[in-house]
């Protein structure tokens, strides 16, 4: 896959029991195509819109009631137990799995929801492009041939995308102004630091051109996509200038791009997954990550942790891309979408909750315990270390005598760029697991060790006491 975020420098701006056997065994040996289908078919520009989303039907048992409502659990569940969805079913799923559609909707609520959401989108895209007029268009040097062919099939598409509005029913059109006002008036008032932006869209300039362009998504006339891409990205930069734009945001909005195969639901999809994870595009988020990758590597292995974790290693900072994007270049491409989905069902998050109700419980039992000193808290698991943090873990361990041989940060970038579609997902997946279970297994047994020192400490202290008292 083509890189456009580099190792050494940025630019810009986990609820289920742990069944070690082996839960991803269904898709031993399977390699699913790419989400958007058969490699061998036609490529186009992407739509503006996908209407049909609104209504289609997620077949997954017990996910989707008769009127279109998604139970997120059980969405997150399936995902998690069997290692991902089948490509058919994927591009539905990530609308709900990534927040576009609220799972509490029906069909023919998304229908109303999907007409909103494209006229607010076009009209945040006409706001930055009637302010910055010169950047409607890529620059091109003229010695990009594909790129120049890419800007003549997103001009088509988007002439074709004129000419159906001129067919629109008058009910049709007078609904469409009606929301264009609602969200001209909602928009009214957002200013841009044009200077900032202008920076932004230089450096989208600079890496949507070498984005993904080896894909099938993004051949022949499926070049344009790449135009679509930058106007999804620029607009997110607009309208979030707290986050802006930063190295590496183009590889994920293109995994969107992908799978939802269309510019609308890219956006709104993206800026919902950003809201979660855009702190991580910042150096405190990249800070924290390698503070507890580092810590879980120091609970799984020692020796590992104090060779990596140096100053010349820069603590473990060569992983921050794996965990950036998910692993997207490690894996085979239908796999490292299949882990991107696995990912983000907050796998260890809902066993958190779990934890939470547990101690909650007895909280309230040591409050009508006759007890009169508090136990001391003890914390059995530590619910930061998310999924995604073990697969980072279990990929060093796999790779271990590698890495102590590693001397320097550019042996240690030679060695991430050898594992490039390299990994196999489904060893990974269920060594990673392992690692989960025994580290639960192992905290638990300390937690209960503690607990059980904090107690006989107290009644050896109340023997000392009654000792005293009769001599």
């Amino acid at each position: 896959m083509i890189a456009s975020c580099d190792e050494s420098h940025v630019e810009g701006k986990g609820k289920n029991h742990l069944d070690i056997n082996g839960r991803f065994g269904k898709f031993k040996g399977m390699k699913c195509s790419v989400s958007t289908g058969n490699d061998n078919i036609c490529r186009s520009v992407a739509p503006v819109t996908s209407p049909a989303s609104a209504c289609a039907r997620i077949s997954l048992p017990g996910v989707m009631d008769a009127e279109g409502r998604v139970d997120e659990s059980r969405l997150r569940m399936h995902i998690f137990k069997n290692g991902g969805v089948s490509p058919d079913e994927r591009g539905q799923v990530w609308r709900f799995l990534f927040g576009m559609y609220p799972c509490s909707s029906t069909a023919l609520e998304r229908h109303l929801l999907l007409e909103q959401m494209a006229v607010r989108y076009q009209v945040m895209k006409r706001k930055w492009q009637h302010l910055l007029p010169g950047a409607v268009r890529l620059r091109l040097n003229g010695t990009d041939a594909e790129l120049l062919t890419a800007v003549k099939f997103f001009d088509q598409r988007q002439d074709e995308e004129q000419n159906q509005q001129q067919y629109q029913s008058e009910e049709a059109q007078e609904k469409l102004s009606f929301l264009q006002l609602q969200a001209q008036v909602l928009f009214e008032r957002v200013t841009f630091d044009l200077e900032e932006l202008q920076e932004a869209i230089r450096i989208i300039d600079k890496d949507v051109p070498r984005t993904d362009r080896d894909l099938p998504y993004y051949r022949n006339e499926g070049l344009g996509n790449l135009l679509v891409l930058r106007d999804i990205l620029i607009t997110y930069a607009a309208f979030h200038p707290e986050v802006s734009y930063a190295q590496g945001m183009n590889d994920l909005c293109s995994r969107f791009l992908e799978v939802l195969d269309s510019e609308v639901d890219t956006y709104w999809s993206f800026s919902c997954y950003m809201e979660k994870f855009s702190k991580d595009f910042r150096a405190d988020g990249l800070y924290r990550k390698m503070e507890l990758e580092a810590a879980l590597l120091k609970e799984l292995d020692p020796q590992l942790h104090s060779h990596l974790v140096t100053d010349n290693m820069e603590r473990l900072t060569f992983c921050h891309r794996w965990l950036l994007l998910g692993f997207q270049r490690e894996f085979e491409h239908s796999d490292a979408l299949r882990l991107f989905e696995i990912l983000s069902c907050d796998h260890l998050e809902l066993i958190s909750q779990q934890v939470d109700r547990v101690r909650y419980q007895e909280r309230l039992a040591r409050k009508h315990s006759l007890e009169e000193e508090p136990v001391t808290e003890l914390h059995a698991v530590n619910t930061d270390f998310t999924f995604e943090l073990f697969m980072c873990a279990t990929i060093l361990l796999e790779n271990r005598d590698t890495l102590l041989s590693c001397r320097n940060e550019v042996q240690l970038i030679q060695f991430t760029s050898s594992l490039q579609g390299k990994l196999d997902l489904n060893s990974t997946l269920t060594k990673a697991e392992e690692h989960i279970y025994n580290y639960c297994k192992r905290s638990s047994w300390d937690y209960l060790n503690g607990l059980y020192r904090t107690r006989k400490s107290k009644e050896d202290h109340f023997l000392y006491q009654l000792r005293n008292l009769f001599s």
